[in-house]
C-alpha cells in the first residue's frame, strides 16, 4: 500500500486510522470539503549504528529465551529497554563482513558486490597468491541515491554524525546529509570522559532533532558510532565497574566491556529527549552494527557463532538488529534480514518511492502482516580479497536455513544449516549434493547478475614459495 494514498471519503476514515498508526504521512480530503486536506506528520528515524558490535555484543538475547545469544558479560539495560518496546530480529545480517562495503550496503539499499566496493580503501593484491584479487572501487558514485538524497527529497531534515568511512576525500554532505562530521575514518577519537566521543556525538544528535522540532521538519538522524572499535576506550568509572565483576567464559575483557556500558549509557540522554519533546510516539528508533566483533577460533568472541569480522562465517556478518516505533510488535522475527533492507524501510516510513531491487520493506514483519514479506532471493555476501592472517577471498549465499560459503583460494564449497548448526561446524555438501548444485548455480547466477568482480586463477602461482613464506610467518 502507497503510504501517501489520498484517501477521498470519510468511510475510508479505518485505512486512514491503519496508516497512521503505522507512522506515514496521510492526507484525506472529506467529501464536504475537498480543498481541505488533513495532513498527518511524517515520521522521524533515529538509527543508531554501532562499530564493530558482534551479534552477542550486548545483554539483549538475539534469539529468545537463549541465554548463549547475548553476552555472558557486558552489560546493555537501555538497549535491553529498546528491545522489550519493540522488535528483535534473530537472524539480521550485515551487508558485508568489513567496514565500508556494510556502510555503503545500508546507505544505498545495494549489495557492495553490486558497487564494487567490497572491502575498505584499495585491498590487498598479492600475485604470488593462488587468486588474483580485484581492485576495489573506493567511492560511491555522487549522482547514486542514498537515504541522505531520499529523505531530503520528501522534506526531511537530515543528519550523518559520526563515522563515514566512504571514500578518503568524501563524506555525507555530498550524499544528501544537512549535517555531517566530514570525512571521519578509524580515528583515535575521544577523551577520558568522553571516550569515542560517545557522549558528545549523542549530545550533538539532541541539538539537532531539538532544531529539527523548532523548525516542524521531520528528522533522519544516524548517529554513527566509533565504538565499540579498536582500540578501547572507556571511562575509569565504567571499567572499574567491571573490573570488580565475575567474568564470563567468551567475554572477559572489563574495558571492552566498560566501552559498551558507555555507549549504551549514551541512549538513555537520547531517549529521554525524544519523550520530552513529546515526539516519541512518532519517532522510530533503529539500533544494528556494521559488522560482527573481531575473532576466531582461538578467539571464540562471537560465540557460538564461527569466525569473526572479515569472514563471511556467521560470526563475521550476523549483527544485533533491533527496531522500535510507532505500530511496532513486540517480540522477536526468524526471518533473514540484511542491513540493506533499512534503505527500502526508511522509504516505506517516510512514503517514499524506490526503484532497489536489493532491500525489501521490514514493516510487514514489524506490523503483525508478514504473510506481506517477500524476500525473491537470497542473501549475497561476496569478499573477494585476502584480508589479514588466514583470511582468503569468500563468497557466501544464505536462503533459508541453507548457507553456502565458497572458498575461492581453495576453490571448494561448504554447505551449512546454519539453524541447526548455527556454530557451522558441520559441512554438508556430500550428503546435500542436489541442494549444493542448486545453491552454486544461484550464487553463480547472483554474482553475474550483479556484475561482482570476481578473483581469478594466478597462472604464475608457486605453491612451494607460499608454503615457505608461511613457514617464515610461523
Amino acid at each position: 500500500m502507497n503510504n501517501k494514498a489520498l484517501i477521498s471519503s470519510l468511510n475510508s476514515f479505518t485505512m486512514v486510522i491503519s496508516l497512521a498508526m503505522t507512522g506515514a504521512a496521510v492526507v484525506y480530503a472529506s467529501e464536504a470539503n475537498n480543498n481541505q486536506d488533513i495532513s498527518l506528520p511524517s515520521p522521524n528515524i533515529v538509527f543508531i549504528y554501532a562499530d564493530d558490535m558482534g551479534w552477542t555484543g550486548s545483554s539483549v538475547a538475539m534469539v529468545e529465551g537463549d541465554a548463549s545469544t547475548r553476552s555472558d558479560f557486558y552489560q546493555t539495560p537501555n538497549l535491553e529497554k529498546l528491545a522489550a518496546n519493540g522488535m528483535v530480529f534473530s537472524n539480521a545480517y550485515s551487508p558485508a563482513a568489513m567496514c565500508t562495503p556494510s556502510r555503503v550496503g545500508i546507505l544505498t539499499g545495494l549489495t557492495p558486490a553490486q558497487l564494487h566496493i567490497t572491502t575498505p580503501g584499495r585491498g590487498r593484491v598479492d600475485d604470488t597468491r593462488k587468486v588474483l584479487t580485484p581492485r576495489p572501487a573506493t567511492r560511491l558514485p555522487r549522482d547514486i541515491e542514498t537515504i541522505g538524497t531520499l529523505l531530503k527529497a520528501e522534506g526531511y531534515a537530515t543528519a550523518l554524525l559520526g563515522k563515514w568511512h566512504i571514500g578518503r576525500d568524501d563524506h555525507a554532505g555530498l550524499y544528501g546529509f544537512d549535517v555531517h562530521d566530514g570525512s571521519t575514518g578509524n580515528d583515535n577519537r575521544g577523551t577520558s570522559t568522553d571516550p569515542k566521543e560517545i557522549f558528545s556525538m549523542t549530545r550533538r544528535g539532541i541539538e539537532f532533532i531539538e532544531n529539527s522540532v523548532k523548525a516542524d521538519k521531520p528528522f533522519y538522524l544516524q548517529l554513527s558510532h566509533y565504538a565499540v572499535h579498536s582500540p578501547t576506550q572507556t571511562r575509569p568509572d565504567s571499567s572499574n565497574k567491571f573490573k570488580a565483576l565475575s567474568t564470563g567464559k567468551y567475554h572477559n575483557d572489563h574495558e571492552y566491556a566498560g566501552m559498551t556500558w558507555d555507549l549504551d549509557l549514551s541512549l538513555g540522554p537520547l531517549f529521554q529527549a525524544l519523550s520530552d519533546l513529546e515526539i516519541d510516539n512518532n519517532t522510530y528508533i533503529v539500533y544494528s552494527s556494521d559488522h560482527g566483533a573481531p575473532g576466531n577460533r582461538r578467539n571464540p568472541n562471537n560465540a557460538p557463532l564461527s569466525g569473526g569480522k572479515g569472514t563471511l562465517f556467521e560470526g563475521g556478518i550476523r549483527v544485533p538488529l533491533i527496531i522500535s516505533g510507532p505500530a511496532v510488535k513486540t517480540g522477536y522475527s526468524s526471518q533473514n534480514v540484511t542491513g540493506m533492507d533499512l534503505f527500502a524501510t526508511f522509504a516505506s516510513w517516510a512514503g517514499a518511492e524506490i526503484t532497489s531491487t536489493e532491500s525489501v520493506d521490514l514493516t510487514p514483519l514489524l506490523t503483525s502482516n508478514e504473510g506481506e514479506f517477500q524476500r525473491e532471493q537470497g542473501l549475497l555476501f561476496h569478499y573477494p580479497h585476502y584480508g589479514r592472517g588466514s583470511q582468503t577471498p569468500q563468497t557466501a549465499l544464505i536462503s533459508g536455513h541453507w548457507k553456502l560459503l565458497k572458498d575461492w583460494d581453495a576453490d571448494s564449497y561448504q554447505l551449512f544449516d546454519i539453524k541447526e548448526d548455527i556454530g557451522e561446524s558441520r559441512d554438508l555438501s556430500r550428503k546435500e549434493p542436489e541442494r549444493l548444485q542448486q545453491m552454486i548455480a544461484e550464487m553463480d547466477q547472483r554474482l553475474a547478475t550483479t556484475g561482482a568482480q570476481l578473483p581469478r586463477t594466478n597462472p604464475e602461482y608457486n605453491s612451494g614459495a607460499e608454503s615457505r613464506r608461511r613457514g617464515k610467518r610461523r
